[in-house]
């Protein structure tokens, strides 16, 4: 039985809190989207790949920022298409993994 949306939420920001960001997001994915009887080796392959995208996304921010010490007009271009990628994912992944309204 996957718990329910405020104890995900309370999980996630105590984490947040704990300075442990990434964490948290492994966590609300863990929790919302992978089935209860998945293997810790799943789990282990799996936490490893969302860490590795996280970190990869994050070294890649911080090396195409221009030097300077305000963000250029590049930087934000590059930081909103990052942002419109990762919206067009989690359309995505709501699609897959969002529990369906209404009732029957």
């Amino acid at each position: 039985m996957k718990p329910t949306k405020e104890f995900v939420d309370g999980v996630c920001r105590k984490l947040v809190d704990e300075g442990k960001l990434i964490e948290a997001g492994w966590a609300g994915l863990k929790f919302t989207a992978i089935p209860d009887d998945a293997s810790a080796l799943q789990l282990n392959e799996m936490r490893m790949a969302f860490f590795a995208g996280a970190q990869h996304l994050f070294a890649s921010i911080m090396g195409i920022l221009e030097p300077d010490a305000e963000p250029t007009d590049t930087d934000l271009r590059r930081m909103d298409a990052i942002n419109r990628e990762l919206d067009r994912f989690l359309e995505e992944f709501k699609l897959r993994h969002a529990k369906p309204g209404g009732s029957a």
